[in-house]
């Protein structure tokens, strides 16, 4: 495959893309094509490295309504109406949901997802199906794993013993959920716990961390200060944090570097913690997504992630990582071109990142995996939730959509294309 007259992420423009074998094997200006090889018309727009989801729930996808509606739209409603749905969950629907899902993901460009799958059902139900569909699904998505012990490691019954045999069973990453723990020690002990069955297995960790409007909720230290004891650099990420949005300033100034030392990766869920989080304020009212700029300037490596859609926690949802970094933007208040921008590489290269992707990128000898938006840029995709008009997994071509255009025909006005694009 040849795919000629494209613009790139980093600036660059009228660049043709050259495939061989699933992998990039040239990008430059005006390549000759090989004969026998499909060439392909960009018409300048931009090809993009696929989407990548860095945090996610598979295993609740799509049960929105079941057995009944969050009506407070609350965290913890939403912990409780999963702990009443989960002894209903049957295998076959998981893998249906989870796998119609995946459809979703595909035709918006999203070609890998971290998702958490609950280990705190003694059948491991989740667990199996999710196994399966990671299976299922790997010719055309990565799918990495985390075992979450969704009711607290310590606090159920049986949680260790069950997040072991995800473990044992290929589940990927270690998860946790220190703050819903009985007590902030009980928490701390929990993260000390966690990382240290993920050093012993040489396993990555992905912890559910202050998930909360507390300020006092300060878990991501710990988890900062263990992974510097167990020499987990760069293997440990911190999801939601999004006490960090109450948190006084002054004790801020010193976590942040603690987090830094560490190499702690973050992720952030714009859509769900503007949500689910400040519901117990009046006003002012808390957004509650962490503090995405000034992690960023610190240099960790910071992704987004979808986290949810139509489940017992979100209503809303479809797959759409651009939507997910326009709510980042909009919320972190990164309407510079740079933050903007910085935001785009949220749901792609950083997300990459911390899932530890191998052959990600638009580069030579990288994996053929890309997608083709109608936009001229990485704003403007942003600006449009833009088309994926193309679709590519290791060279072959999984999903094409039709630009998107209106007709328009006025009164009085000869009939024209309404065009959303920015006239250059």
């Amino acid at each position: 495959m040849l795919v000629r007259n494209v613009c790139l992420p980093d600036g660059r423009s009228g660049q043709d893309l050259l495939v061989q074998h699933g992998r990039i094997a040239a990008i430059a200006p005006n390549l000759s094509a090989p004969e026998g090889v499909e060439v392909i018309d960009g018409q300048g727009w931009l090809l993009s490295p696929p989407f990548v989801d860095a945090h996610f729930h598979m295993d609740a996808t799509l049960s929105y309504g079941l057995p009944r509606v969050n009506e407070s739209g609350t965290l913890l409603e939403g912990i409780a109406l999963w702990g009443e749905l989960k002894p209903q969950l049957t295998q076959d629907a998981l893998v249906e949901r989870a796998l119609a899902y995946c459809d979703w993901a595909v035709a918006k460009g999203l070609l890998a997802i971290r998702s958490h799958v609950d280990v705190c059902d003694e059948r491991l139900l989740a667990v199996e199906a999710l196994l399966h569909v990671r299976e299922r699904v790997k010719p055309y998505l990565d799918l990495q794993l985390v075992a979450f012990p969704q009711d607290g490691v310590l606090r159920a019954a049986g949680a260790l013993a069950n997040l072991k045999r995800a473990l044992d069973m290929g589940v990927d990453v270690v998860g946790g959920i220190p703050h819903f723990e009985r007590t902030a020690e009980q928490g701390a002990a929990s993260v000390k716990l966690l990382c240290e069955l993920a050093a012993e297995r040489g396993l990555p960790v992905d912890m559910h961390c202050d998930e909360s409007d507390d300020p006092l909720s300060r878990h991501v230290e710990t988890l900062a200060s263990e992974t510097q004891r167990l020499g987990l650099q760069g293997r440990v990420t911190g999801s939601h944090l999004t006490s960090m949005h109450s948190m006084d300033n002054y004790y801020v100034s010193k976590l942040i570097p603690l987090m830094a030392e560490a190499q702690l990766r973050v992720v952030a869920n714009p859509l769900i913690n503007i949500t689910l989080q400040g519901r117990h304020d009046s006003y002012p009212k808390r957004r509650g997504m962490t503090r995405v700029p000034e992690l960023m300037a610190a240099g960790l490596t910071v992704g987004f992630g979808h986290d949810c859609v139509m489940d017992p926690w979100y209503s809303m949802g479809s797959a759409d990582m651009l939507e997910v970094a326009a709510m980042g933007l909009h919320v972190a208040q990164m309407t510079s071109q740079s933050g903007m921008r910085a935001c785009f590489d949220a749901v792609t290269r950083n997300s990459a990142r911390i899932l530890g992707l191998d052959g990600y990128g638009l580069e030579p000898g990288c994996h053929a995996d890309f997608v083709l938006l109608q936009a001229r840029d990485p704003v403007e995709a942003l600006r449009l939730r833009a088309q994926r008009l193309l679709v590519v997994r290791r060279g072959q071509i999984l999903s094409r959509m039709a630009p998107a255009l209106a007709s328009l025909t006025l009164p009085g006005e000869a009939p024209r294309t309404v065009d959303w694009l920015q006239q250059r």
